[in-house]
């Protein structure tokens, strides 16, 4: 886990990155944090939960495939803990219908497939905090 931030604190804003795959995080890190977001990353699915309760992040970007616990069991979690009204955006690379479907009936605010652009990222995350 790496609860390092990047880019600058003025930013506009805390984003909790939960993503396994090392590259994808970075990258996302990176585009994120010249955007100018203080980005947290998490690698792990069975502590996902307690990494929101503990950054208070204003938006979490949620992968679906995670070692430990699947990016929806986390999101159940999550909605029903104390951070339960943060924006959730989930990614994933099957992009399936049903992944979709169950992401948006847990709570998702936003799913997204990758591949995506670093400005439709950017972008999505900055819609989601409402800045």
């Amino acid at each position: 886990m790496t609860d390092a931030p990047s880019g600058p604190e003025a930013g506009p804003g805390r984003v909790l990155l939960i993503e396994d795959e090392e590259n994808i995080a970075t990258a996302i890190r990176f585009v994120l944090g010249r955007a100018g977001w203080h980005v947290a990353a998490h690698h792990d699915g069975t502590t996902a939960p307690a990494a929101v309760a503990r950054h208070a992040p204003d938006v979490v970007v949620l992968d679906v495939m995670l070692p430990g616990r699947s990016g929806f069991d986390v999101l159940q979690e999550v909605r029903r803990g104390p951070h339960a009204d943060v924006p959730v955006l989930m990614l994933t690379a099957k992009g399936q219908a049903k992944d979709r479907d169950r992401a948006m009936a847990l709570g998702a605010t936003r799913f997204m497939t990758k591949p995506f652009s670093n400005a439709e990222l950017a972008e999505a995350v900055r819609d989601l905090a409402g800045r």
